[in-house]
Formats: structure tokens, sequence, C-alpha cells
């Protein structure tokens, strides 16, 4: 009944529009005032503790590197690379979007970023070639959700600090899966293409491979500094994100030089923008987090599970579903941040290794952005492409099945996601 009361009053919160960080603290203050034995006090001593915590330092550090990243020319670069490696296959550009999102995914952290980066070069191409605006624009749209997958993962490194699990180890446990719906894509998208004649290129010669990835390998290496430094005991995640803002900030301004130092201000506003808004959701999720713990919820609700006898598939089948309707109408932090501190005591008592369920929260987190009325990816598509959001979502309606499939096989086969971690970790 607690539980409820709770829920409740977030859910009346959201149907008013308050922005979700306000809805939490709010959800928690009138059950304090009305419910709770819990001192009021408490609060700014959580709103305090909540953000101090090293890993966290690891958000704005990723964001401030994709921004530095994002605001100069590495996606040019990239895509030029993919259409080099892919472009002479059938629908080949359109399989050169889905290569790019993937490289610039691995670099940038975020799916939007991505969408925008991504999108705002290939869009305006795959038309021009002869694409049709529809498929250009599910492409793009589903392709930029590896943004959240493919790591360094932002909405990974927040699993980790709600759950207190390994950032290290999430961000390889995400290769493999990252890998299967990159091409699970790059198939779709080529049957597709090849189904309704979509054109070709002329092929690359080795030459123009070369120079494409020389222009692009700078960016590129981004990713293997940070998976390669954390899983070669250099640095930690967090020593690894400010490596990676630093690496970031001396490759855009001096060795591409697309990034004015007169505009690197710009960029740092910018991110610390993005920064504080993140970290105000966190905070309070934190706070909301903790009631529900000092309440007993999470405990209650494990062992209300296994009293139902629920098998770890039921569970993990109701997890997606709730996930896919949580998707619908709130952003991935704030998913993360409330329902991961739930599900996990229920996970470990039914035996669900941690990390392969952080590998299935950030697909759904994939999934809910391409899925109407919240799907951030949608919007950021429909700018671009100047359509409407509802031709938008029936372009991305196809794909919305590739990723569900990829899903469904990362949920109910763990080793895809836990052979990596275990394999480099020795199973600690």
């Amino acid at each position: 009944m607690t539980g409820a009361i709770i829920f409740i009053l977030l859910f009346v919160m959201l149907l008013t529009g308050t922005p979700i960080s306000i809805a939490l603290g709010m959800a928690v203050l009138v059950f304090l005032f009305t419910v709770s034995t819990i001192p009021v006090e408490i609060i700014s001593q959580k709103l305090f503790t909540g953000l101090d915590s090293f890993s966290i330092m690891a958000i704005p550090f990723f964001i401030l590197s994709g921004t530095f990243l994002t605001s100069g020319g590495i996606a040019t670069r990239i895509v030029r690379f993919a259409i080099s490696l892919v472009g002479w296959m059938r629908g080949g550009l359109a399989m050169a979007a889905v290569l790019s999102c993937a490289f610039f995914a691995a670099i940038s952290g975020s799916s939007p970023a991505t969408v925008v980066a991504i999108g705002s070069i290939m869009l305006p191409a795959m038309v021009k070639h002869g694409y049709t605006k529809k498929f250009a624009v599910g492409v793009v749209s589903t392709s930029g959700g590896l943004g959240i997958l493919v790591p360094p993962s932002i909405v990974m490194v927040i699993y980790g600090v709600s759950t207190s699990e390994s950032i290290g180890k999430l961000f390889i446990a995400g290769i493999v899966p990252a890998m299967i719906m990159m091409f699970a894509l790059l198939g779709v998208t080529y049957a597709v293409a090849r189904a309704k004649g979509f054109p070709t290129m002329e092929r690359a010669s080795f030459k123009e491979v070369w120079q494409s990835f020389r222009d692009s390998v700078w960016g590129l290496l981004l990713v293997v500094i940070v998976i390669g430094g954390i899983y070669g005991g250099i640095f930690t995640p967090t020593e690894a994100a400010a490596v990676s803002a630093v690496y970031a900030f001396v490759i855009a301004v001096f060795v591409y030089g697309d990034l004015p130092l007169k505009r690197v201000p710009k960029v740092l506003l910018e991110s610390a923008n993005m920064s504080a808004m993140l970290l105000y959701i966190i905070t309070n999720a934190m706070l909301f987090s903790f009631l529900l713990t000092t309440e007993n919820i999470p405990q209650s609700l494990a062992q209300w599970i296994i009293e139902q006898g629920l098998t770890p598939w039921m569970f993990l089948l109701f997890v997606n579903v709730l996930l896919f309707f949580a998707g619908d109408f709130m952003e991935p932090s704030s998913i993360i941040l409330i329902l991961a501190p739930l599900f996990l005591p229920v996970a470990i008592k039914l035996g669900i290794d941690p990390i392969h369920l952080g590998i299935i929260m950030t697909i759904n987190m994939e999934l809910g952005m391409i899925t109407p009325p919240v799907g951030l990816n949608l919007y950021v598509a429909s700018g671009l492409a100047k359509m409407g959001l509802t031709d938008v979502t029936k372009a991305a309606s196809p794909w919305i099945l590739v990723v569900t499939a990829v899903l469904l096989l990362v949920t109910y086969i763990p080793q895809l996601s836990l052979w990596l971690p275990n394999l480099m970790y020795g199973g600690k």
C-alpha cells in the first residue's frame, strides 16, 4: 500500500505536466509531510549525498567529450569512412548511415547527439541519391539509438551509479549486444534496399578507404582509449571520462582544427547545461530511491514476486513489458534511476546477473527512443527531416520490430552480455 501511494503521487505529478525531476522531488516531499514519519530534515542531506559519488563525475565528462566531437567535423569524417566501406553495396548509403551511427555512438555516448550529427549529413544525402525520405528517416532515427548501447554509454553509467555495479563491466558487456544490433540493422537495411532497388555507389579504391580511415582515426581512437584504459587497469571509468574530455578537446581544436578556440566557451556552456539538467534528475531520483528503500519497498516487491512463483524468464518478460511502456512516457535516465533499484533485488533472488539486467534495461531505453510519444530520436529526426511527428513515427515503426527482436535475443541468451566481461574479468 505504501508503494502504491508513492507511485500514485508520482503519476499524478506527471499527469499535470510537471517535469520528471521536479515530480520525483515533490512526490517525496508530499509523502514525507503527510504519510511518513521520516524527518524532513533528511531531504537536504540526501540531495547532497545523492551526488556525492565519484562515479557520477563520469557523466559530465562524457557529455563534454561528446559535445566537443559533435561540435567539430568528426561526424563528416566518420561518414566518409563508412561510405568508403559499404557504399558500393545495394543500399550502401543507408548502410553507411547505420555504420556511421555505430562509429559515432562509440565516441558520443548519446542517442540524440548521434541522430543530430549523422542525420544532418546522411538524411539529405540519401534523399538526393533516390532513397525515400520515409526510409531514410527510419534508418537514421533507429540507428541513432546505438548511442546509448555502444560503450561508453551515459545510460550505462547511470545504471552503474544507481545499482553500485561496475561501470567498466557494463561497458564491456555492451560490446557484443551492440554489434548484434548493428549487424541486424545493416542486414535489414540491405534486404529492404535490395527489394526496393535502391541505388549503389561506386566502389572506393583501397587508397580512398585508407585515406578516409586516416582522416577519422583520431576520433575513433577515443573508444579504444576509454575501453582499453579501463580494461587495462590504467584508469577507472570516471578517470576514463576525464581523459576522453581532454582528448576530445585536443582533437577537435588542435588536430582537426574544426573547433576554433573562441567557440570553446560556448561548447563548455552547452555541456554544462546538459550536465546540470541530468544531475538534477539524478539527485531527485536518488532521493526517490532512498524513500523506496527506507519504506522497504524493493525487498517487499522481491519477496512478493518470489511468492507468486515467477520464473526468471517470466520476470524478464515482465521487466521488458514494463520498460516498454515506461519508455513511451519517460526519458531513459529517469526510468533507470527509478526502476533499476526496484528490479535489482528481485533479479538477484532469481539468479539473474545484475550486469545482464543492466544491458536489458539499456536496450529497452534504446527502444524507448523510437517509440512515441516521448521518443527523443523521433523529435530530433522530425526536426532534421522537416516531417511531422506522426510521419516520422510511421517511418520508424518497422525498425521497432528489429530492435525488439534483438532485445528478446539478448534477454534470453544471457551469455551474449556476460561472455565478454566474464572472459576479461575472470568471472569476478
